[in-house]
C-alpha cells in the first residue's frame, strides 16, 4: 500500500539528506519526494510517497520524530486530501500529429508550453493517475523527455498536517 507522509522540517542545509537517509537505511524506496518552503520561511514541507509494510513505516516515522530539525510528521494516507503533480512532457510532433496531440491535451487540460518544428512540450497538472493516463495516450507519438515533480499534498479543511 502507498503511504503519503507529510514532514515539516526546519529549513536548514542537510535536512533532506538526513530524512532520505532514514528511508535508505530501512531499504524503503521513495516513490515521490517534493520539498518546498511553507507559509513560514523557516519551515519546509516534505511530501514523501512510499510503498511498504506499515510496521517499518511506523518505525521510520518514530525515527523522523527524533530528528532535531523535524517539527512534525504525519501519515496523511487515510485523510481527505488535495493531491497534485506537475509533468512536463516533450513529444515528437510533426505537422500532421500536432492537432491530434492538441486534442488529447485539451481533454486533459494540458498546456502547450513550447513548440518547435519537430517537438511539442506539454505541461500537465493533476493527480498522479491523470498524469499516468495522458502519458499512456501520448506514448505512441514518441516521448523524447519527461519530468514529474512528485506529488504534493494538503489535507482538506481545517485539519492540520
Amino acid at each position: 500500500m502507498k503511504h503519503t507522509i507529510s514532514v515539516l522540517v526546519e529549513n536548514t542545509p542537510g535536512i533532506l539528506m538526513k530524512v532520505a537517509g532514514l528511508f535508505r537505511r530501512r531499504a524503503y524506496n521513495i516513490h515521490s519526494l517534493a520539498v518546498g518552503v511553507t507559509e513560514q520561511p523557516s519551515v519546509s514541507r516534505m511530501i514523501i510517497v512510499v510503498e511498504g509494510a506499515p510496521e517499518i513505516l511506523e518505525q521510520i516515522i518514530k525515527q523522523l520524530n527524533k530528528l532535531i530539525e523535524v517539527v512534525k510528521v504525519n501519515d496523511v494516507t487515510g485523510f481527505n486530501t488535495v493531491d497534485r503533480e506537475l509533468a512536463l512532457i516533450k513529444l515528437n510532433a510533426t505537422p500532421t500529429t500536432r492537432m491530434e496531440i492538441m486534442e488529447i491535451s485539451n481533454v486533459f487540460r494540458a498546456n502547450v508550453v513550447d513548440l518547435t518544428e519537430k517537438t511539442m512540450t506539454l505541461e500537465v497538472t493533476g493527480r498522479s493517475d491523470k498524469i499516468d493516463a495522458i502519458m499512456s495516450l501520448l506514448h505512441k507519438y514518441g516521448i523524447r523527455e519527461m519530468v514529474r515533480t512528485g506529488q504534493v499534498t494538503l489535507v482538506r479543511g481545517t485539519q492540520p498536517t
